[in-house]
């Protein structure tokens, strides 16, 4: 059998509702504080420039706060590094404001809103604001996608042997669309993931496909934020690793399959 691919945890960066950063969310994920639901608050990084802030929607503010969170604490230049964006659809609001307006009688879409309608704005954003100009993969697997996201941006490590930043985001949608995908509010979840293990590190990772079930959460209403949110899918590894808790964490991916994560603290 292949050794399966493996990594290092160099950093993390985490937003959503009643978590504001990766520190506030380990000591909820950690027992430390309790977690107190509150929405998610997004804004549009300074790194921008004033005409892309102004036009930056939800799933990219969302985007590039985690990712320049995880960046930041490991003190590494983003402009320098490979990324994987993976979200299991686009801007929500955005698409509303599109079917919107196909529905009235000026059917004339604005550019803006065009280009926010892509599935790879978030990076396209992310390279303006940061100057990258590295590869960057952009994923979409349905509910699947964080683990799709972590799957892709560890065998990158393991193949380049170079650091690579994985950004994993999903944000709400309004009526109509939402009775149809009821995600309630945004997540995000940034991990910088590097081949070398020393004293930096958090932790390292391997994974691989098990047909096992699919790990939960023991406060209830945290995992009900796993279930309802697909990028939320990743809180059982960052409560492995809130907790320093080495172990095999299983996450959701496919219907036939799921994400075996080996977390060594």
């Amino acid at each position: 059998m292949a050794t399966p691919p493996s990594a290092s945890i160099r950093s993390i960066g985490v937003l959503g509702p009643g978590l504001a950063d990766w520190p506030a969310c380990a000591a909820i994920l950690s027992g430390e504080t309790a977690w107190a639901p509150a929405k998610t608050v997004l804004a549009a990084p300074d790194l921008l420039p004033p005409a892309e802030r102004r036009r930056a929607v939800r799933v990219v503010k969302l985007a590039l706060t985690v990712g320049l969170e995880a960046t930041r604490a490991a003190g590494v230049d983003p402009a320098e590094l490979a990324t994987v964006f993976s979200s299991s659809g686009g801007d929500g609001v955005n698409c509303h404001q599109i079917c919107e307006t196909l529905a009235s009688d000026d059917r004339q879409i604005s550019p803006t809103r065009f280009h926010n309608s892509v599935h790879n704005a978030a990076a396209g954003y992310w390279s303006i604001a940061t100057g990258a100009t590295a590869s960057a993969a952009v994923l979409c697997a349905y509910d699947g996608s964080f683990a799709a996201g972590l799957l892709e941006a560890i065998t990158q490590v393991a193949v380049d042997r170079a650091p690579c930043l994985l950004i994993a985001y999903d944000a709400d949608y309004p009526e109509p669309l939402r009775a149809k995908r009821p995600v309630p509010d945004a997540f995000g979840v940034a991990l910088l993931l590097t081949p070398e293990t020393d004293g930096r590190a958090i932790g390292r990772i391997s994974a691989q496909l098990t047909d096992g079930s699919a790990d939960s959460l023991a406060d209830p209403a945290l995992d009900e934020l796993r279930r309802a949110i697909p990028a939320a899918r990743s809180l059982p590894l960052l409560a492995a690793i809130a907790r320093d808790r080495s172990g095999r964490v299983v996450l959701d991916y496919l219907d036939h399959a799921r994400l075996a994560v080996d977390f060594c603290a």
